[in-house]
């Protein structure tokens, strides 16, 4: 479990990619759950590496490995404009190494392109940790220092998961004074880790009650909360197959007994087609690394008081789906390490599609009244495009964001949704990747698309007096 320090509350506690359906099917299959990452002595920390193309004539570029064995990328252009880009990147994946970090730098360029040197961790080993990830993030923001020294401004950026390890980020780390100057939140997970997969509990049970063969009535059976057992032998590439069997997913032409199991899963779990495996494979691969990897083999999940609508029939589906309630400690250690207090101490700026089929945007309603809560609401900025995908949104919008971020922290002029929507279009002159805000979008509750759980509707999570409570209980949280 994660150690906590003896600070006192009110001063900072040092916490000891965009992961898909292919990366998980081709780490888990190579049996690399959970594993660290082995040291590369012939590669001194920052020794200079070939930059990706968009950059080859741009920017200069470094790799190497910490000594917690997080592989790390950074990059300056040849054009710097003094001020970094720290990246807490998306998943969690199950094993990292150096083309971790390097495939970010090709797919977050436009920062580069902007003039801002770049840096990010791979994080120290795979599977579940959001302080662990936190504490590797900050990490290379202090390896960069050590090489190059300390820039005029440093932003955070976390996108996906890595918004969730971004904003745990800017709460710890980012009450130090001059450490970070703002943040910059994508399709962020920032509802946190004790509600932000619940959606995926839910398509646990409600798979399992259509289709019955994860596990077969022919096999032992396990808890749902488990996602699957510690020494279970399926692949992801089984567990895709079985979906396709009872749903036909994939295949053109389809039995009606497959597309009745496929509407029906659909309808209740409000999940699209497209990223019905990829959540299905975390609702079974990650909830068992976390279960059993990072919870000793506790369960933090639950779903009593859930009722399940849009079915043909609800009654039977809630009266036949399986039910259980976390343990309380699995449900606190969970929550300590990835939930959000929401005291934010810098400009915190965030971007996420309205159609989001993998995070939905209603994590946004979440995150503003954490803030709120918090008394922090002044330091909140959100907006919203008309866009369908978690991994990547329009370029021109990621260059408007950061610059409107700058902007903000340098003058103090406040970004609107109505300002960054007027401003995107400079940038999409360059980018030609068009502007999609839409600023009199707000999204609604969280409980409106995610069913919530007994005492789970009030925000935030965690609470900061929770949080300090808890950081006092030996082995608190996650181990990194």
């Amino acid at each position: 479990m994660n150690t906590s320090d003896a600070r006192p509350c009110g001063l900072a506690r040092l916490p000891a990619r965009r992961a898909m359906a292919a990366v998980l099917v081709t780490t888990l299959a190579a049996g690399t759950l959970g594993a660290l990452p082995v040291a590369n002595a012939g590669t001194p920390p920052g020794a200079v590496a070939p930059c990706p193309a968009p950059l080859a004539e741009k920017a200069t570029c470094y790799a190497g490995q910490d000594a917690d064995g997080a592989y790390f990328t950074m990059a300056v252009p040849k054009q710097w404009n003094k001020s970094l880009v720290v990246l807490a990147h998306g998943g969690p994946d199950f094993a990292y190494d150096q083309s971790s970090t390097d495939e970010e730098l090709e797919r977050w360029a436009v920062m580069v392109d902007q003039g801002y040197a770049w840096a990010a961790s791979s994080y120290r080993r795979g599977g579940y940790g959001v302080r662990m990830a936190a504490a590797d993030t900050d990490n290379v923001r202090r390896l960069f220092i050590d090489r190059f020294g300390k820039p005029a401004r440093t932003y955070l950026h976390g996108q996906s998961f890595g918004g969730n390890v971004a904003a745990k980020v800017a709460e710890t780390y980012g009450k130090q004074p001059g450490l970070y100057d703002g943040v910059l939140l994508t399709n962020g997970l920032v509802g946190g880790g004790s509600r932000g997969y619940d959606h995926r509990v839910d398509l646990r049970v409600v798979y399992q009650y259509y289709c019955a063969n994860l596990p077969r009535p022919t096999e032992p059976q396990y808890p749902l909360w488990q996602g699957l057992p510690a020494g279970s032998t399926l692949a992801p590439e089984d567990v895709v197959a079985r979906l396709q069997e009872c749903t036909g997913i994939g295949s053109e032409q389809r039995t009606a007994a497959q597309q009745r199991n496929l509407g029906e899963i659909l309808a209740v779990t409000r999940m699209s087609e497209e990223v019905l495996p990829t959540n299905l494979l975390y609702a079974t691969f990650l909830f068992q690394d976390i279960v059993f990897k990072r919870l000793d083999g506790r369960n933090p999940f639950g779903n009593e008081g859930v009722r399940y609508t849009g079915s043909s029939d609800d009654k039977a589906l809630n009266a036949g789906v399986e039910r259980f309630s976390p343990d309380r400690t699995a449900r606190r250690d969970l929550s300590y390490d990835a939930d959000l207090t929401g005291k934010i101490s810098v400009p915190v700026l965030t971007l996420h599609a309205i159609h989001d089929p993998q995070v939905y945007v209603e994590h946004e309603s979440a995150y503003r009244e954490t803030v709120q809560a918090a008394g922090r609401a002044g330091n909140l900025v959100q907006s919203f495009t008309d866009e369908a995908d978690h991994g990547e949104l329009s370029n021109a919008e990621y260059a408007n964001s950061i610059a409107a971020l700058d902007t903000w922290v340098r003058t103090g002029r406040k970004p609107t949704a109505r300002s960054l929507a007027d401003s995107c279009g400079t940038f999409d002159k360059t980018y030609g990747s068009g502007c999609f805000y839409q600023p009199e979008f707000t999204p609604a509750s969280y409980a409106s698309r995610v069913p919530p759980r007994p005492g789970g509707q009030k925000w935030p999570a965690l609470t900061d007096a929770q949080e300090c409570a808890w950081s006092r209980i030996p082995g608190i949280g996650i181990a990194p």
